[in-house]
């Protein structure tokens, strides 16, 4: 029995140790970029291009193709729209990598994708995030640059 306890006791203590060198420990600035990130996901999922629009700045720039640019918002407001469509369900399947200097962040993530056209037929995308977002007044944070097809450089 007392070495049951030990053995315990040790397995507590290593436990924690390999839990704490498996989570970084974030600044508040980087769990808020991830939060606006996942928020923004969480609308376009739902269809609600708004609130989806709500998460860029004024004069962002979106990337929805790869060398496509797209910096005005009604255009960017159709392709969302059409994007919908497919019912996309997205993953961060490596999760978060955020770089904070003061009122700029970059958050990088790879994701998966997959939808549905509307006869149904499976859709499957997947690629590396990589968004440009500044700090708002108040508090908030806003993409300035989205390029979710960033990966497209690795296959070349």
């Amino acid at each position: 029995m007392k070495h049951a306890c030990a053995w315990l006791i040790a397995l507590a203590f290593s436990t924690t140790q390999t839990l704490a060198e498996d989570h970084k420990i974030m600044t508040q600035d980087q769990k808020d970029v991830i939060g606006s990130i996942e928020t923004m996901t969480q609308y376009f999922q739902a269809g609600d291009i708004a609130r989806v629009m709500e998460s860029y700045e004024e004069k962002a720039t979106i990337v929805f193709e790869p060398d496509t640019p797209q910096p005005d918002t009604g255009e960017q407001v159709r392709l969302f729209t059409e994007l919908s469509a497919i019912n996309p369900t997205f993953d961060y399947v490596a999760g978060h990598e955020v770089v904070v200097n003061g009122d700029i962040a970059m958050h990088v993530a790879p994701w998966s994708m997959t939808g549905h056209t509307p006869d149904g037929q499976e859709i499957k995308q997947s690629g590396l995030s990589v968004a440009v977002l500044r700090k708002q007044s108040d508090g908030s944070w806003k993409m300035v640059i989205d390029n979710p097809h960033s990966g497209r450089l690795l296959d070349q």
